[in-house]
């Protein structure tokens, strides 16, 4: 097999001092796309007084004004767009299950670099030319499905567009097509795992050898479960629909060692959630992004909510981000003590009797929020193994989080999911409460 430095594209062969310059040449032309055709920005930038000839270096970006998720909402439909619509070859929308869904569209050029951006994040992650590619992202409206889909197949692979849903007819799939590479979201990973176990097929014996896994934030204690009960190699893409969709940044199966971000065409920085200040790179805080060669839809630092930090390229001269480990908008701060989902991901996954898929659901009980957490039962778990896994996981989060919370063991599969999700946090509180 040819070395892995053999297999990369141009952009990921650029030095340090040109990727920096193409960088910022890109970056210009993007701000001043964006103020010419989108009155969004122009306003946003005139309110802030800068122009995009205010920028003349990297860290000039600094001066430009945020742009968030309720500011897409509020250009619903195609208030963003810099292009005419007949301009537009696709469509992408959130499920705006939190209020309008937020649109985004694309040119054939948007596509294009779409295209290969994920393709190079198939074969940073260890797929090659010719490899049978299984896509369980949703399929739609999300991006997760046809983003993988046509990255695959730009790369030169074979795709099998299973989409989300018929667990059991996945499994069965893989045992006849033989896929190399999967893409899921980690958590319907852990439940495609368990279907095998229950059909009484050892999921070690598959031909995966590689498994692509984004959408939501999973822990390294779930990538060990993976990896031991499925022999694959585990790996995290990122990518979110206002930026482009997956492909953002991936994390290479030679080092796994964080993300490398796709400089070239997305330029990462990271802020203070609270006061929005650039920080030093290594710094945790919030991840925002600046699109860099989008025409349809240019979009100028993009608070995210995701929360990491930058490190130095290893597999990659471009820059790693850490995995995500949890969202600004996804603390719950229950009676002062902060708490994130993956924290009670990693002692849901180290309970024995208890399944990988938990929910987070948030009460009022007088004047106190009270949190419950549901975790499903595995198939094979006793009453009694449930009762002993609700009593471990209230003293874990007692010990390592420092709350007392409830606990509920549910029946596998009835947590409620949702394009191959699980929604972590339902917040029953009264509204007049906000969220912690």
């Amino acid at each position: 097999m040819a070395d892995v430095t053999d297999l990369l594209d141009a952009g990921e062969r650029l030095g340090a001092e040109e990727l920096r310059a193409l960088q910022l040449e890109r970056l210009r032309a993007t701000l001043r796309h964006a103020y010419a055709h989108v009155p969004f920005y122009r306003e946003s930038f005139d309110k802030a007084g800068v122009r995009p000839e205010d920028c003349r270096s990297l860290a000039d970006l600094a001066r430009f004004p945020f742009t968030t998720k309720a500011d897409l909402r509020e250009n619903y439909p195609y208030g963003m767009f810099a292009v005419p619509r007949e301009r537009i070859r696709r469509l992408h929308a959130s499920s705006g299950t939190t209020g309008r869904p937020t649109v985004v569209g694309y040119t054939d050029n948007d596509l294009s670099m779409w295209a290969d951006m994920v393709a190079r994040s198939i074969r940073a992650a260890g797929g090659r030319p010719g490899d049978v590619v299984h896509v369980a992202y949703g399929y739609g409206l999300f991006t997760g499905g046809l983003g993988a889909h046509y990255g695959a197949e730009r790369l030169g692979c074979t795709v099998v567009p299973a989409s989300g849903g018929m667990t059991a007819r996945q499994v069965q799939l893989i045992q006849d097509l033989k896929p190399s590479v999967i893409m899921v979201t980690p958590s319907y990973m852990l439940t495609l795992l368990d279907e095998f176990e229950r059909q009484g097929v050892d999921p070690r014996g598959t031909s995966l050898r590689v498994g692509i896994f984004g959408a939501e934030p999973w822990t390294e204690r779930m990538r060990r479960e993976i990896e031991g009960r499925f022999a694959i190699d585990a790996v995290d893409i990122y990518g979110l629909s206002e930026v482009i969709g997956p492909g953002v940044a991936q994390e290479c199966a030679e080092t796994k060692d964080g993300l490398h971000v796709w400089e070239d065409h997305f330029y990462p920085e990271i802020v203070d959630p609270i006061t929005g200040e650039v920080l030093p790179e290594g710094e945790r805080g919030e991840l925002v992004f600046t699109s860099l060669t989008k025409e349809a839809m240019p979009i100028v630092r993009y608070r995210t909510r995701d929360l990491t930090r930058l490190l130095p390229g290893t597999a990659r001269a471009f820059r790693r981000m850490e995995k995500i480990t949890g969202r600004s908008d996804d603390m719950v701060i229950l009676r002062g003590v902060n708490l994130f989902p993956t924290q009670v991901e990693e002692i849901v996954l180290r309970t024995p009797g208890v399944a990988p898929h938990f929910q987070l659901r948030l009460t009022r009980e007088g004047r106190l929020d009270a949190l419950t957490i549901r975790a499903e039962a595995r198939p094979d778990a006793s009453p009694e193994v449930r009762e002993a896994a609700a009593r471990a996981i209230v003293a874990a989060v007692k010990d390592g989080i420092g709350v007392s919370v409830g606990v509920e063991i549910v029946e596998p599969g009835s947590l409620e999911r949702s394009v191959g999700k699980i929604r972590r946090i339902v917040d029953l509180r009264p509204r007049d409460t906000g969220r912690g």
